[in-house]
């Protein structure tokens, strides 16, 4: 599926499937402009980190359709700006606005300070980056699918698949390179509160594919790994520290402390991009804390009683002590991850 982000140029307009309404509906929300697509990021309409990276690359170019003048460059800087802080965990945000604003200063460089020299640039690099997307998880499929074995059940946990990403997905990716390759797969989906994440958009997608899957609460995760039902975990991330430490959605970091107990190996599948070389380690991502009302009510259902707080971190970090590889488009980094991360990037 490849479809759920399609930029239409004709009418300027980026279409995202909204993933807040499925899998009961099919709906694509327009985007006509930069704020649209901050919107759409804020209010979940699109979420992983390589999908919003690719919605981000599109967001620069609606973001260039609206100015104009002879200050056109510095308002520009203002709207990316914005952009680029739209969500502070997912770091393939900022990646992808620092990618088009590289490939701006080439093209300032190579054909004067004409803003109509790089919207045609600008569109074609926000058309490579979702390309290249695709074929970056379909790599981490073939890397990953050789780590599970015929007959495994994988569990995960949120969503890292197609939908996660401009097609194919991480996590499930890795799940959808070893069904390619002839092995019998089944997937648990941890239902992963409080967007459902897992039972919506997970199962959704493995249905569709006739990959075979069963939904769980997420508190019944050690027992499904005590009872021998769970033989391997794969996640994928939205930031990676330069020493492997990894921040994924909220309960991750739990899932992958009952796997060691266990001795369920724990899999992380990210692209480069997603591995954020300026930070140590995992003390130090932002993790970004979204409204009371995603735990206080199911849709529009209040399930607590009124004038009672909560928490709702969207994210936590799942130290790389507990994570056994990280499937990346170059291969299965290992430990220890400071001096394979490093190494990746050198062939990367």
């Amino acid at each position: 599926m490849e479809d759920h982000i399609r930029f239409d140029a004709r009418e300027r307009t980026l279409f995202l499937l909204d993933q807040r309404l499925l899998p009961e509906q099919e709906h694509y929300v327009a985007c006509r402009s930069v704020e649209d697509v901050i919107r759409a990021m804020q209010g979940m309409v699109v979420r992983g980190a390589p999908a919003i990276g690719v919605t981000a690359a599109w967001g620069c170019v609606l973001a260039l359709d609206a100015v104009d003048g002879p200050d056109w460059q510095e308002l520009l800087g203002q709207k990316l700006s914005l952009l680029a802080k739209a969500r502070p965990t997912a770091v393939n945000l900022r990646w992808a606005v620092e990618r088009m604003q590289r490939c701006l200063q080439r093209t300032l460089d190579s054909a004067g300070l004409e803003r109509e020299a790089v919207l045609p640039a600008w569109e074609a690099e926000a058309w490579r980056i979702q390309r290249e997307d695709v074929e970056i998880c379909q790599a981490i499929g073939r890397h990953g699918g050789e780590l599970l074995q015929d007959g495994d059940t994988v569990l995960t946990h949120c969503n890292a698949g197609a939908l996660a990403t401009a097609g194919y997905g991480t996590a499930l990716g890795v799940v959808r390179g070893a069904v390619a390759a002839g092995k019998r797969i089944a997937v648990i989906a941890d239902e992963t509160r409080p967007l459902f994440q897992g039972a919506r958009l997970t199962a959704w997608e493995l249905q569709r594919d006739g990959i075979p899957v069963t939904v769980a609460c997420d508190n019944a995760c050690a027992l499904l790994m005590g009872k021998g039902l769970v033989q391997c975990v794969v996640t994928g991330a939205d930031r990676i520290a330069a020493n492997g430490d990894t921040a994924n959605k909220i309960g991750t970091c739990a899932v992958a402390i009952l796997a060691r107990h266990f001795g369920i190996p724990f899999y992380v599948a990210a692209p480069l991009s997603t591995i954020d070389t300026d930070m140590v380690d995992g003390s130090a991502i932002p993790l970004e804390q979204r409204p009371e009302q995603e735990v206080t009510h199911v849709g529009t259902a209040r399930i607590c009683p009124v004038g009672v707080p909560a928490y709702n971190f969207a994210f936590d970090v799942t130290p790389a002590a507990y994570i056994q590889g990280i499937v990346t488009e170059v291969g299965v980094l290992r430990p220890p991850y400071t001096e394979s991360i490093r190494r990746a990037f050198d062939r990367g």
